[in-house]
C-alpha cells in the first residue's frame, strides 16, 4: 500500500481489514543497528496504537530477530543495487531504483515468518505440557 497521508492511509487500511477479514496485524519494529529503539520505532508504536484504536484489531510486534535478518538482507540488496546502478549510470548513489517495493515486501515477509515461527513454537510448548 502506497502512503498518501495518515487519515487516508488509515481509511484504506480499515477497508482492507474489512474486505480481507483480517483478524490481526503484525508490524516490524525498526531498531537501530545496535538494537536500541529510535525515533522510527516510536513512530511504529504510535501507528500500532492508532490501528488498535481506530480499526479495532490486535497489532503485534514482529520481533527483533526479524529486524536483524531483514536488515542484513536489505544491506546485501542495497550493496548489489548500488553496484549495478553505478555500472549502468555512473552514479555513485542509487536513486529510486527498481526493486525498492520488492525489498519492502521481502522485509514484510521476513517479519511475518518470524512472528508465525514464534507462534508455532509457543503452541508446541503448550501441547508438550
Amino acid at each position: 500500500m502506497e502512503r498518501i497521508n495518515r487519515n487516508e492511509d488509515m481509511r484504506r487500511l480499515r477497508e482492507l481489514v474489512r474486505e480481507q477479514g483480517v483478524k490481526q496485524i503484525v508490524v516490524g519494529l525498526p531498531l537501530r543497528l545496535d538494537g536500541t529503539r529510535g525515533e522510527m520505532a516510536e513512530e511504529v508504536e504510535r501507528f500500532a496504537q492508532r490501528v488498535r484504536k481506530q480499526i479495532g484489531v490486535p497489532v503485534e510486534n514482529g520481533g527483533r530477530a526479524a529486524h536483524e535478518l531483514g536488515a542484513e538482507r536489505l544491506l546485501e540488496e542495497v550493496r548489489e543495487d548500488s553496484s549495478t546502478t553505478k555500472k549502468l549510470t555512473g552514479n555513485k548513489k542509487p536513486k529510486n531504483v527498481a526493486g525498492q517495493d520488492d525489498r519492502g515486501r521481502h522485509g514484510g515477509a521476513v517479519i511475518l515468518k518470524e512472528y508465525l515461527d514464534r507462534q508455532e513454537q509457543a503452541a508446541e510448548k503448550v501441547s508438550a505440557i
